[in-house]
């Protein structure tokens, strides 16, 4: 099965991917797949599980498995440790854990109701949630005066 039609042209093990070109395959992969509203989001400062996180949505339970069963045969062959899957069994909601990156797939119903976007493009680096605290210490003892 490693000389699946999809992988031609990969990168081998023997050349690991670097940080930009996985996040490129798996771009590229979602569009190829006709996935919607994909979107990137930087986790660099905001967690340790992941560089970055890519979202987006199948029509249909058929396309998300669709989706996420040729971009995982991607990322099982480009990187490193493998990819890690789960979801599958329903496909409302497919994750794929490539290490740097964080894959979700979802069915549009699913995706709005989770709405991970709005939870994870927000500014919650350490030093932003510390700055806010040192902000509303500061207009308390504002009050008090």
């Amino acid at each position: 099965m490693s000389n699946t039609t999809e992988l031609k042209g990969e990168k081998s093990l023997n050349t690991p991917l670097s940080k930009a070109d996985l996040l490129k395959l798996v771009i590229d992969s979602l569009e190829d797949d006709k996935a919607e509203d994909i979107v990137q989001i930087d986790l660099a400062g905001k967690t340790s599980i992941a560089d970055s996180m890519v979202i987006a949505s199948g029509r249909s339970t058929r396309q998300v498995s669709a989706i996420a069963d040729h971009l995982y045969r991607k990322l099982k062959h480009a990187t490193e440790n493998g990819c890690k899957l789960e979801g599958m069994e329903k496909a409302d909601w497919v994750l794929l854990d490539a290490g740097d990156i964080i894959i979700h797939i979802f069915r549009p119903e699913v995706r709005s109701f989770y709405n991970l976007e709005k939870m994870w493009a927000a500014d919650f680096t350490p030093e932003k949630m510390k700055q806010q605290s040192i902000d509303a210490q500061d207009q308390g003892d504002l009050a008090e005066e």
